[in-house]
């Protein structure tokens, strides 16, 4: 199950107000969604964002993708919270090529 943190829009014609939901991939922009992290309120005059912090964690750690848009707002309310988690990554990543070349090695032997 492909998992993404996107916006879904909220209020009336030209005054739009945003819910940050956890959603599957495929689902509609304010269709289903599993819950609601946060809110995004572009109108007023600095822009209010709020997230429910440990729920944004750990959904980023089971690999929920964010949109762009969502990327963003994170990144400005959590200063390297994505870099973190981008970096453990690749960390994973080329720890499980070590793995594979050792094996490889010591199946040729």
């Amino acid at each position: 199950m492909a998992v993404k943190i996107k916006l879904a829009r909220f209020g009336t014609k030209s005054k739009p107000f945003y819910r940050i939901v956890v959603s599957e991939n495929g689902t509609k922009r304010d269709g289903r969604f599993i819950e609601r992290v946060g809110s995004y309120d572009p109108m007023v005059a600095p822009s209010v964002v709020t997230f429910n912090e440990p729920r944004v964690q750990r959904w980023l750690s089971e690999g929920a993708q964010p949109t762009e848009v969502v990327r963003r707002l994170i990144q400005k309310s959590f200063p390297g919270l994505i870099e973190k988690r981008e970096e453990h990554q690749r960390a994973k990543i080329v720890a499980s090529r070590k793995k594979r070349k050792q094996r490889s090695a010591a199946a040729a032997k």
